[in-house]
């Protein structure tokens, strides 16, 4: 069963994360922070990963601690999820259209943690969300999960179009790096 619950709480968040790798795409998220919660729900539902997320932090301060303990706890709770990696495809990639957006994902679970971000826009809200904050919760997740990620949006116009299609390609690009078509570490090394 590759599944792991990571509990997070500081002083300014208390983050829980259930993922399994395994799942049908169902989830439960509540982060208090309506968007975030539509993006991870497109994540869970495209990349059939089963998540159950539960997250409180000071947004009444701002949404930048929320986000990055989020995108810690879920790349953690993926790393658990993972084990020793046996078995992983460890390369995924996806590229999907959100009307006139295109992202794509590509994702190495290598266990060395680095991110590539070119969305183009980078200022800009949603609501009342700064987008600039997504960065954030993804160098969260890349240095937890320990892999290699690379976000590119070849062209978009609406930032809601442009996040829903790189949480969509984000989901089906973890899909395709985490299953399972093997029965060794794929690693000329033995190990990730």
């Amino acid at each position: 069963m590759r599944r792991a619950k990571i509990h997070r709480k500081t002083k300014e968040t208390d983050v829980t994360v259930a993922i399994n790798l395994d799942g049908r795409g169902e989830y439960k998220i509540s982060t208090s922070i309506p968007f975030l919660d539509h993006m991870l729900t497109l994540m869970a539902y495209h990349g059939r990963i089963d998540l159950d997320i539960k997250a409180r932090g000071d947004t009444e301060v701002d949404y930048h601690h929320l986000m990055e303990d989020l995108g810690i706890t879920l790349g953690a709770a993926l790393e658990e999820a993972l084990a020793d990696k046996t078995g992983i495809a460890r390369f995924g990639q996806a590229k999907v259209p959100m009307d006139e957006s295109l992202s794509e994902v590509i994702i190495d679970i290598s266990g060395r943690p680095y991110l590539v971000y070119r969305i183009g826009k980078r200022s800009g809200t949603v609501k009342d969300l700064p987008v600039s904050l997504f960065e954030d919760f993804f160098r969260g997740f890349t240095n937890n999960a320990r892999i290699n990620l690379h976000i590119i949006v070849h062209y978009g116009r609406d930032l809601h179009h442009i996040l829903e299609s790189i949480f969509k390609a984000f989901g089906r690009a973890l899909k395709g790096a985490t299953m399972i078509e093997g029965s060794s570490v794929p690693s000329t090394k033995g190990s990730l």
